[in-house]
């Protein structure tokens, strides 16, 4: 199938009721003439995500989001994965901090299930693009590298003060946003999306 292109002045949801990914996809999006207004802004309901997979996750929430709009819609899913939990959290990053997003706690619940010599991670992010059709596509960025403790630095959000990406000294949460969002797994995930559906 090829791939939905986006035109300029297209307007796309971003299926997410956070603010702040709303405003890292919008900025994203704007040189490609593409408004982005999220699922939260137009009241749609946060569908239950129920599948086993990032990529079976980001599909449902775009599904929902492009028929309950009928606009082409955008979903993320992502999340930390250790090699010593057996890839856990993995789709479940969000949920090991809880309803109250503890995420002190969930670090620290890492640290716990790994030994010293087992420090092997990485962040998944796909990204899937629905139109009201039906039609999907997904688009998967990874970084690898490894989990650190104690927490270091205060910048980014979850899990980032705990990773460190390969080939760095500093967690994401010591970069600078610029600096993660050049290497980081979204940023791969959307430069794949980008080359197969944004008009230059």
């Amino acid at each position: 199938m090829p791939p939905c292109k986006l035109a300029r002045g297209s307007r796309l949801v971003l299926a997410t009721h956070n603010a702040g990914k709303l405003a890292e996809f919008a900025t994203l999006m704007a040189p490609f003439g593409i408004t982005v207004v999220s699922a939260g802004e137009l009241g749609l309901p946060e569908p239950e995500e129920t599948a086993t997979s990032f990529a079976g996750n980001a599909a449902i929430k775009a599904l929902a989001a492009a028929k309950a709009a009928n606009l082409p819609a955008l979903a993320d899913d992502s999340g930390l994965c250790v090699s010593a939990l057996g890839g856990a959290p993995g789709i479940y990053s969000a949920r090991w901090a809880g309803p109250d997003k503890d995420f002190a706690g969930a670090m620290a619940r890492i640290e716990e299930g790994i030994g010293p010599d087992e420090r092997d991670a990485w962040f998944v992010c796909v990204l899937c693009l629905a139109t009201p059709d039906g039609a999907t596509q997904s688009f998967e960025g990874r970084i690898n590298g490894e989990i650190v403790y104690p927490p270091r630095g205060t910048e980014g959000h979850g899990y980032d003060p705990i990773f460190q990406p390969e080939g760095e000294t500093r967690s994401f949460a010591e970069m600078s946003e610029a600096e993660k969002n050049a290497v980081s797994h979204r940023a791969r995930a959307f430069a794949a999306f980008r080359t197969a559906c944004l008009e230059k």
